[in-house]
């Protein structure tokens, strides 16, 4: 976990700034690195209890209404859209294969030269 998120690894020297040759007395270092590392759990742990739960709850309602209304309204009106009118369904087609198809082939030709190499450190 430690190599994804280097990005949010945020030490107590980043956030005080002394310089090294001029540190407060050692105590009140000591002090306040510990406050800082401890405020800094804290608040993680409580904003993850406070958060987790209802943003899992509120992602899932989401997903479980936008899941039903393409089930049962976009699908069966597209679907009906193109048997009743073949001309639509042709339109349709057309549009497809010009804009999305092509779209997505450009972008595949665009990763296809892309190359990927680990290095072991």
């Amino acid at each position: 976990p430690r190599k994804e998120s280097f990005f949010f690894q945020l030490g107590f020297e980043d956030v005080i700034a002394e310089p090294e040759l001029t540190h407060s007395f050692d105590k009140v270092w000591i002090c306040s690195h510990a406050l800082f590392e401890l405020s800094k759990y804290l608040i993680y742990k409580l904003l993850t209890l406070v958060l987790a739960i209802p943003l899992a709850l509120v992602v899932g309602i989401v997903f479980a209404v936008l899941s039903c209304l393409h089930i049962w309204i976009v699908v069966p009106f597209v679907k009906t859209c193109l048997m009743v009118l073949p001309s639509v369904q042709t339109i349709w087609k057309s549009l497809t294969d010009v804009f999305v198809v092509t779209f997505f082939q450009s972008i595949g030709r665009c990763f296809a030269m892309v190359n990927i190499r680990l290095d072991q450190e």
